[in-house]
């Protein structure tokens, strides 16, 4: 498939580099212009792009860039064709990551909301799982106890295609259903980074309480400074289920 991703931080690096390792033609821009794409994301075949450009003539566009700022990419999207795959990763950290937002406070979808400022329907994937756990624990398909990460959207043909590259990317997709239903694998839910296989995340995805789990999401800064100087993945995920036992 013709795939940008438009980010190349740490999702957006792991992204690029897996998609193309699959064999698919992978572009990357960044806000910034494509010098700022650094060389190690490109390293397995994926090419930086000037962001104009890389929205044109692709099957699916990846937004792995910060909650909240995908309304500053609505004119560039007004000119993608409705049959575009557009996939959000992001999540929404008020007071930490982005400043409150009262539409998402008051109870609006993450996705829902970005779909919103973008114009557009959004598909939402990758945004629950770590960047080092995507980085590193990614398996073939088939492999015993794979990871999963759950996908959400509206459309049935988009959520599929969705499902695919997740695959490909080292870990058994999930249908998490509708977007509406995606607030189930936000922040910090039993199904926020805390590595799952395709066996056990249905039963978190059903057991998330979206009072309960933003508020744990509100005490991440007072729940990582615990863990000490240079916490391990492991150490993050162990924090993460701790938080619904």
């Amino acid at each position: 498939m013709k795939i940008t991703i438009i980010g190349a931080g740490a999702i957006g690096g792991n992204l690029a580099a897996k998609l193309s390792t699959a064999g698919h033609d992978v572009q990357v821009a960044d806000a910034r212009g494509p010098e700022a794409v650094r060389a190690e994301v490109l390293e397995s075949g994926a090419r930086a792009a000037a962001l104009a450009d890389a929205v044109q003539g692709r099957d699916v566009i990846v937004l792995a860039i910060p909650f909240g700022v995908a309304g500053q990419l609505a004119d560039l999207f007004a000119s993608v064709p409705d049959e575009t795959v557009v996939i959000d990763t992001s999540n929404y950290y008020p007071g930490m990551l982005t400043e409150p937002i009262e539409a998402v406070d008051n109870g609006q979808v993450e996705s829902a909301y970005t779909a919103e400022l973008l114009g557009r329907p959004v598909v939402k994937a990758w945004n629950a799982a770590l960047a080092e756990t995507q980085r590193t624990k990614g398996a073939p398909a088939g492999t015993p106890d794979r990871l999963a990460i759950p996908v959400a959207g509206d459309c049935e043909e988009a959520r599929r295609v969705a499902m695919q590259l997740v695959d490909d990317t080292g870990f058994d997709p999930y249908d998490a259903g509708t977007l509406a239903d995606s607030w189930r694998q936000q922040p910090n839910s039993p199904a926020y980074c805390t590595e799952l296989t395709l066996e056990e995340l249905p039963t978190a995805l059903a057991a998330a309480d979206r009072a309960k789990d933003a508020a744990i999401r509100d005490t991440l800064p007072e729940r990582f400074a615990a863990l000490g100087a240079n916490p391990t993945v492991d150490d993050v995920v162990e924090m993460n289920r701790a938080a619904h036992r």
